[in-house]
């Protein structure tokens, strides 16, 4: 009886060790990089309006594009895989360098310096996650745990950058591996989630808000009506996982130099931007988003900015798609609520929120992240149009390298990596 409750003691006081050791490391991550996040943030800023200050700088944006290319290859990261090296990090024990880091920081800043569509979190993941796994090779984790403080440095600096720590939390534990949640790592991700939240607060960090004005009332039609618009909302999600990808392989199949392709990407931005007469849908386009809200965007909005985002990114800049992804989700759920009557404000954040899962494949940070921007009041409609989305988006998705571990429609262990 007394080595039982010896052992009990000792397990107990095991997993208590384990605790404190993960509420002090995830601190340490998300102070670290949390000011990594916000510097990132404030660069952000500072560089898109320089852009909007000075709009001939989209000339440069081909020169952008070879100076990416070139740091790549100074560095000897060419085959850098961005994002999807760093989900490989965490299922299949993939190297992060870290300097990917510095990379992924300047290199973002100079595609939206010059006028590229990109978004941002993309970075932030990055960031976070060579942060992170460099932090565990320094304490010396082993592989496991190294996986996790992988996960907790991208909370981090997707909650200082965007501003949603509930979201953030959970997104780095569901985005790895579809249909299974790593609750191993529930703890250091919201720990580290919220201490960069705090970070770049203190730091004048502005949350992004888009409050919903005219919310109807959850009926049947209502319902059916806003379950139409995530049935669409999951096709639009696929046409621009198909878009990103494909147009990534055609610049390498016709331009096998990456220089070249660099630069005729930037051209072929350059001279839509001129066709187009405005600047609308380079950079991020969050300003665009607020338009959507009010219902006044244009109708072709939302093809026009993923065909921008996958000419930008196929060719070699560097950023991330999640933002454009709102853009695409918000603009043609503006477009269909224009279409059909139907308060714009709700269709455009039902949008928002249901392209996000079809390309991400995580209905549950779709969820927390349309409570965090929208608020709490269009909850029923939020759920049901994000378990369409969820549903109907199929195998496809942002990251190649991430996998559905159980299968959409049936109770099947699948493990498959996403189109």
């Amino acid at each position: 009886m007394n080595a039982y409750i010896k052992h009990k003691i000792d397990h107990n006081l095991h997993r208590l060790g384990t605790s404190v050791k993960w509420v002090i490391f995830s601190i340490f991550s998300g102070l670290l990089v949390g000011l990594v996040g916000t510097a990132f943030f404030f660069c952000m800023e500072f560089v898109t309006k320089t852009r909007l200050m000075y709009p001939w700088m989209i000339f440069f944006l081909p020169v952008g594009g070879v100076v990416i290319v070139g740091l790549y290859r100074l560095l000897h990261d060419e085959h850098d895989t961005g994002t999807n090296l760093v989900l490989s990090a965490i299922h299949s024990n993939d190297k992060i360098p870290l300097r990917m880091a510095p990379l992924i920081f300047i290199s973002t800043l100079i595609t939206h310096l010059c006028g590229g569509s990109a978004g941002r979190e993309g970075a932030a993941l990055q960031l976070g996650g060579s942060i992170g796994n460099s932090l565990g090779k320094l304490f010396r984790f082993d592989e496991k745990d190294q996986h996790i403080m992988i996960m907790s440095g991208m909370s981090a600096a997707f909650s200082a950058l965007f501003g949603t720590p509930m979201a953030a939390a959970i997104f780095s534990m569901e985005v790895v591996s579809v249909g299974i949640m790593h609750y191993s790592a529930l703890v250091p991700c919201v720990i580290s989630s919220l201490v960069a939240h705090g970070i770049a607060l203190y730091f004048g960090v502005t949350q992004e808000m888009f409050p919903i004005t005219d919310i109807p009332d959850f009926n049947v039609l209502s319902a059916v009506k806003l379950s139409a618009l995530a049935i669409l909302c999951a096709l639009v999600s696929i046409l621009f996982c198909v878009m990103l990808h494909q147009t990534g392989h055609l610049y390498q199949k016709y331009i096998k130099n990456p220089y070249l392709r660099a630069a005729a990407g930037g051209c072929i931005i350059l001279a839509l931007t001129l066709l187009i007469g405005n600047q609308s849908y380079n950079g991020t386009g969050v300003s665009t988003i607020a338009q959507c809200v009010d219902g006044t965007v244009r109708p072709e909005a939302f093809l026009l900015k993923m065909l921008f985002t996958a000419l930008t990114l196929g060719a070699g800049f560097k950023g991330g798609e999640i933002v454009p992804t709102f853009f695409i989700g918000a603009s043609f759920g503006c477009l269909f609520g224009n279409l059909i009557g139907f308060a714009p404000s709700m269709c455009t954040a039902i949008g928002m929120t249901a392209v996000f899962c079809g390309v991400t494949n995580c209905p549950i940070t779709s969820l927390l992240i349309s409570f965090e921007l929208f608020g709490y009041d269009g909850m029923p409609f939020f759920l049901l149009a994000i378990a369409f989305s969820y549903m109907l988006s199929g195998y496809f998705g942002l990251y190649s390298s991430q996998k559905i571990m159980y299968s959409k429609y049936k109770t099947n262990y699948i493990n498959k990596q996403t189109h």
